[in-house]
């Protein structure tokens, strides 16, 4: 009888951390794949890579709150502008964090998104 042992080590790849975390860059980029790169990412490395499976979280979390606070703004700009406001933070907020997160992750630190609706636990 043999026994097989699935139990596999996680790997410490916090290259792959900073990658991930700077993928929610190609919005500005090529318009799209800020959502869907991370969570690729996200879901074929949670199990292999150390701490994946927390910044991974973070990441759609924080996509997902982007794309809503975005959705919400739309209609805020025929309120005395209001939206216009909110997009522009919205856009400001989606360059920065994502860079400042990643820096947290090259520095074996936990991912900080504030403003987040946690729809992934």
């Amino acid at each position: 009888m043999e026994v097989i042992n699935h139990h596999t080590e996680k790997r410490t790849d916090t290259q792959l951390l900073v990658v991930t975390h700077l993928t929610q860059l190609l919005y500005y980029v090529t318009g799209f794949g800020g959502l869907i790169v991370p969570l690729i990412i996200w879901l074929t490395q949670k199990e292999k890579v150390e701490g994946m499976d927390q910044h991974g979280k973070a990441i759609v979390n924080f996509q997902i709150s982007l794309i809503l606070y975005t959705l919400i703004s739309i209609p805020a700009i025929l309120l005395l502008g209001l939206g216009i406001l909110m997009i522009i933070a919205v856009c400001i907020l989606g360059f920065v964090l994502p860079v400042v997160n990643a820096i947290r992750a090259s520095n074996h630190e936990a991912p900080s998104y504030f403003m987040t609706i946690r729809f992934i636990k």
